[in-house]
């Protein structure tokens, strides 16, 4: 008899099952033609961008830096995210774990009492008993469906690490937006304050005049209204400050408190926007690499459904020992062991295999689209934030120069007023005239600066910082 030597056999079949053949065919990305240009831009392309520098030299007010920095440590929607990569990291070691021999043991101890026919009588025998088995098997992947497997799991896993990349910028960017709300309310409750003030002392002097004889009551009570108006509208801006500052704490990962404050809304910086080249676009924004990585995913799921259609193929081996102790001599340990390949496919599922590929397949386009799309909103988002970069500089520009001329007509029609040149009428509606104009000139300012925050976004900010560099200023 010839003996089959197993772990020679074993060494023989590796070459084997690592020249096997991988299923499906291999990513490529697909084609997106891109404009050489961001509609909106005015300076020629350049290689350098805003997305280039770093959350804190854009935003470089010191309150904000520290307020982004506690988001980015405590906010606990990106805790999730971390603990989603580490799903996805293990869903890695699962995959990658089916191409490695599988191991295990199996171990025994017991006794019984058995009828034992004799010819003379039927008596009963005793046997004690225990054993140990190991046992291993090892699926040879010559189809590459685990190769296949594991490049679906670690796509997703990358998917996720962007995801979470996308989460910090997202949080950077609305810190930054709700700060700049914050102190755009500030600024309103500033003017709001200011105008109580001046509607003050406009009713009392319209109620001294009154009292003097001088006018009618009506001044007295159209500017009571004026000052009513203002007070009104000062406990409205306070609540308004107040949920500001709770939507901040919380996405700070705190419990509602006051926020603090650095520099005002009329002293904080512009920077430059250089927006860079379209093409870098694709490799800088977090939400278009993790639409590349759901292709990838896709794509690597269809080899893996290609190779269902064929047998799995594998080595599986036991050895073991067994003790034995009973009556009538029946005594030793005697050894065992077992060898063989296996062989397993499929040969009719009722159409389900064909239709595991044909979903495979739908969802590679879908992905691909979903990938377009992505770049398509980009461009979109980009293209957004530089217009209005463009039309708010205008629009401040007028909105100064009418308050200017408005904070002019206002003491001109006090004077022309006090010198009784003009009606009480005027003076109120100067002055009703100018506090809105300065809300409203707070209002463009705050959004000039969301739209740097809503361009570094765009733009894919900070894509060049480490996960260590995120989470801390300079």
């Amino acid at each position: 008899m010839r003996i089959v030597h197993w772990p020679r056999l074993a060494v023989a079949l590796v070459p084997l099952m690592l020249a096997g053949c991988v299923m499906g065919p291999d990513y490529a990305r697909p084609d997106v033609v891109q404009p050489g240009e961001f509609r909106s831009q005015i300076t020629p392309a350049d290689a350098n961008s805003l997305a280039d520098r770093s959350w804190w030299e854009v935003f470089d007010d010191p309150a904000l830096q520290n307020l982004i920095s506690q988001t980015l440590q405590n906010n606990n929607d990106l805790s999730v995210a971390v603990a989603r990569i580490e799903q996805a990291r293990a869903q890695v070691g699962v995959a990658k774990s089916e191409g490695l021999p599988q191991i295990g043991v199996d171990g025994f101890a017991g006794g019984q009492e058995s009828f034992l026919p004799t010819p003379d009588e039927i008596g009963t025998a005793e046997f004690a008993s225990v054993g140990g088995v190991i046992e291993a098997a090892w699926e040879f992947d010559i189809w590459g469906r685990i190769a296949r497997q594991t490049e679906a799991a670690r796509a997703n896993l990358y998917a996720q690490e962007e995801v979470r990349r996308g989460i910090m910028l997202a949080l950077v960017s609305d810190t930054a937006s709700g700060y700049f709300r914050l102190l755009q309310l500030d600024r309103e409750l500033a003017i709001a304050e200011e105008s109580q003030a001046v509607f003050k002392k406009t009713h009392e002097l319209f109620t001294l005049r009154f009292e003097a004889g001088r006018d009618s009551r009506l001044p007295v009570e159209r500017a009571k209204a004026a000052l009513d108006s203002t007070g009104a509208r000062i406990a409205d801006l306070k609540r308004q400050i107040a949920e500001q500052e709770n939507a901040l704490s919380v996405l700070a990962g705190g419990y509602p408190h006051a926020i603090e404050r650095g520099q005002p809304l009329t002293a904080q910086r512009m920077p430059e926007t250089p927006v860079g080249l379209t093409t870098d676009l694709v490799r800088r924004r977090p939400d278009i690499r993790r639409a590349e990585q759901d292709m990838i995913r896709a794509n690597a799921q269809i080899g893996a459904a290609i190779a269902d259609f064929y047998p799995r193929i594998g080595l599986s081996t036991l050895a073991g020992v067994i003790g034995v102790n009973g009556q009538g001599g029946l005594d030793g340990t005697f050894g065992l062991w077992q060898a063989g390949i296996g062989l397993a496919g499929p040969l009719f599922t009722g159409g389900r295999l064909e239709s595991i590929y044909d979903e495979r397949k739908a969802f590679w386009d879908e992905s691909v689209a979903q990938y377009r799309q992505t770049i398509l909103v980009a461009f979109r988002e980009t293209s957004d934030a530089l217009t209005a970069q463009q039309t708010l500089v205008d629009r401040r520009a007028s909105l100064e120069s009418q308050v200017a001329a408005m904070r002019q007509s206002v003491e001109l029609a006090d004077t022309r007023y006090r010198a009784g040149r003009a009606s009480y009428f005027e003076v109120i509606e100067a002055q009703q005239q100018l506090f809105p104009a300065e809300a409203e000139l707070a209002r463009v300012q705050q959004a000039q600066l969301v739209a740097v925050v809503s361009l570094y976004k765009a733009l894919g900010g900070g894509w060049k910082l480490d996960d260590a560099q995120w989470n801390r200023p300079g």
